[in-house]
């Protein structure tokens, strides 16, 4: 016997999805997703990292040589609070600091190694989560979800929310 919510999402996956349903479709299953995922990453990141310093290296990962200015943007806080998050950082040997020649004023950050393999263990244990969550779907499940991803990936690439967030 079929539940009633799985006769639901069944019937509605299979209709033709309109530009407003497709919208609050992902409006109502995407926060799911990343309170998932967040929730995983914050688990496993390193001790001693915050959750503003794990979201930084987050930032650096997909920003190479980002401003702090860039930080403070994502961060949702201002330039000298990021600075210490960011000096904390350096001191820790996560991130490092490249003063441009030109304009001393100017740094862009970047991850070491350090810092790379600090956001690699928090992102691999957090992979591993999610596939076992979705490890139970189809093969044909697994692959509308991949390309559904991939979709807007794409999609969004070019649709920052601020900032270099």
């Amino acid at each position: 016997m079929q539940l009633l919510s799985e006769a639901t999402i069944t019937a509605a996956a299979a209709r033709p999805a309109g530009v407003a349903a497709c919208a609050r479709a992902m409006l109502d299953g995407l926060p799911q997703v990343m309170w998932f995922v967040r929730r995983h990453m914050r688990r496993h990141r390193s001790r001693g990292l915050s959750v503003p310093q794990f979201r930084t290296l987050v930032l650096l990962d997909r920003y190479p040589a980002a401003s702090l200015s860039a930080v403070a943007d994502h961060l949702g806080c201002s330039m000298p609070t990021a600075s210490r998050m960011v000096s904390g950082l350096v001191t820790k040997g996560l991130v490092a600091r490249k003063v441009c020649p030109t304009d001393r004023r100017q740094s862009a950050l970047g991850l070491t190694a350090k810092g790379r393999g600090a956001l690699t263990a928090a992102r691999d244990e957090t992979q591993a989560a999610v596939a076992a969550v979705i490890a139970p779907f189809d093969e044909d499940d697994r692959a509308t979800i991949a390309r559904a991803m991939a979709l807007l990936q794409n999609a969004f690439a070019g649709h920052p929310a601020h900032g270099a967030d």
